[in-house]
């Protein structure tokens, strides 16, 4: 445990979470000043992973302590047998969720109180869609992953033949899928002449708000074509740009909510930023989140491409070449010279000459910003976290910058490097000669390709799904195969140092 670990004042076992124990908190750790039990409900949010606890959730509990938006609590909720472990947790500790803020010079605590319930984990979702039709539900949020969307990666389509979305077609009252949950809902909200609750997606995707209406108004089409027109003419998808940098919880947050004094299981540990731009497009009302600094407005746009591409497309950049060389957290990456000097290369000449500023800050300000989050000791971001489900995070953080660049005649050997790193890593052996644990829900058939394209590069950009007519593009297929033949012969640094010092 790091020197910065506040240990326990008062001598005594840490105290068990939950709401009777809210009036002896520690004094370091700061809680509700609003009474939890006294909340109403008007959000059902789907995927009660860290990110939302410690980021929609957070906000939720500002408004909360000013006194407003008590009746807008969340209910969680979870469409996947793993979430019912999390729903066990939370629900010992009455909802409440310790979140731990990690600065270099030291953590601050606080106990935060505006979830109120979490709803059965059931094959059908029967719970869920009950819950979700109920009048006072207003909004449905989701936090599940840009991989959780059935979009094919090269069109950005909505997969129609997937299993699951046929599954909910074919049986649309005992669905699989979150979406096709919803869908079930909001045909049981029109059959009561009730309002759509308005759906907001909290996932990294360019126009997450425009996709979540895309999956919902295919979905319904293919079952009730006439509750898919009400969808689309009645409810309401804002974009959204969400940004927090939340590590995975393992034994170590635990130990460190223990030595402030609080018992939790799933405390959330977090970097001290966060920022929330949403599009001002909701038909049931919503919370007053501008008064806890989100901001709203009518094209989040910008703000989604800046993030996505500089930050989230710089996590890639930073953590297959970590993995490739045994480097265990991003800080460590930007802590590498030639690993950082990648990065700041491929940021400044084939990433922010694509990105459009924002009203608020530069790209080269954004980029010195992330750059000192990124570096952040205290966080301990694993790599292997932010190389998880690379299919997705590729396809939707570096491809686009790869096609702005190549539609306008720019170089992309920098991210084809990117590209040929990932392909690298998922050969599953570091260069130490140590496995890469397999963390994507892909991993088996990307360590397939990956061994096939270390004698046949091209084999890499076969894979349609994830290129499409990319893979076929001379500029960019031929860097990549020159860049992965490098790695495999003379290894990742000599790589990396001679894109750096020559660019070609």
């Amino acid at each position: 445990m790091d020197e910065l670990m506040p240990r326990v004042a008062q001598g005594g076992a840490p105290i068990r979470l939950g709401r009777a124990m809210l009036g002896h908190l520690p004094s370091a750790v700061a809680g509700p000043r609003f009474d939890p039990a006294q909340l109403t409900a008007g959000i059902v949010h789907i995927g009660v992973g860290n990110f939302h606890r410690a980021h929609q959730a957070w906000y939720l509990h500002q408004l909360m302590q000013q006194g407003q938006a008590r009746d807008w609590a969340i209910i969680g909720a979870g469409t996947r047998p793993y979430d019912a472990q999390m729903r066990k947790k939370l629900l010992a500790q009455d909802c409440l969720t310790t979140l731990l803020a990690l600065e270099p010079a030291g953590i601050s605590a606080q106990v935060i109180g505006s979830m109120v319930g979490y709803l059965p984990i059931e094959p059908a979702h029967g719970a869920l869609i009950r819950a979700m039709a109920q009048p006072s539900v207003r909004i449905v949020s989701l936090t599940i992953t840009e991989g959780g969307y059935y979009l094919d990666a090269s069109s950005g389509a909505v997969d129609l033949d997937h299993k699951d979305i046929q599954h909910d077609a074919r049986h649309p009252s005992t669905p699989r899928t979150a979406f096709g949950a919803m869908v079930a809902a909001l045909g049981l909200r029109r059959q009561r002449r009730l309002p759509p609750f308005s759906a907001l997606s909290c996932d990294n995707l360019q126009g997450n708000g425009t996709i979540l209406r895309q999956c919902l108004v295919e979905l319904a089409h293919l079952s009730d074509p006439a509750l898919a027109r009400w969808i689309a003419s009645e409810g309401a998808f804002p974009n959204s740009m969400v940004d927090c940098i939340v590590p995975a919880t393992n034994a170590e947050t635990i130990q460190r909510a223990r030595c402030l004094g609080i018992d939790d299981t799933a405390p959330v540990a977090h970097e001290n930023f966060r920022q929330w731009v949403i599009e001002e497009r909701f038909c049931a009302g919503r919370p007053p989140w501008e008064d806890v600094g989100v901001l709203m407005g009518k094209d989040v746009h910008a703000y989604e491409s800046m993030k996505i591409r500089i930050l989230n497309g710089g996590h890639q950049l930073l953590a297959n070449a970590g993995e490739i060389l045994a480097l265990a957290t991003v800080a460590d990456c930007m802590n590498d010279a030639g690993i950082a000097a990648f990065f700041h290369k491929v940021q400044r000449e084939e990433i922010l000459p694509h990105v459009v500023r924002v009203p608020t800050m530069t790209q080269d300000d954004y980029l010195a910003l992330v750059c000192q989050r990124f570096a952040n000791p205290a966080l301990r971001d694993s790599t292997l976290r932010v190389v998880c489900d690379g299919m997705a995070r590729h396809t939707g953080f570096i491809l686009p910058s790869l096609r702005d660049a190549l539609a306008r005649g720019a170089s992309v050997r920098g991210l084809a490097l990117a590209e040929a790193l990932w392909a690298r890593m998922c050969f599953g052996v570091r260069e130490d000669g140590s496995a890469i644990a397999p963390s994507d829900p892909h991993w088996a058939g990307l360590q397939d390709v990956a061994r096939s394209a270390r004698l046949r590069p091209s084999a890499w950009l076969e894979q349609a799904n994830i290129y499409g007519a990319l893979g076929g593009h001379p500029a960019f297929g031929d860097a990549f195969c020159s860049w992965l033949e490098r790695l495999w012969q003379r290894g990742c640094r000599a790589t990396l140092q001679h894109f750096v010092r020559s660019g070609d």
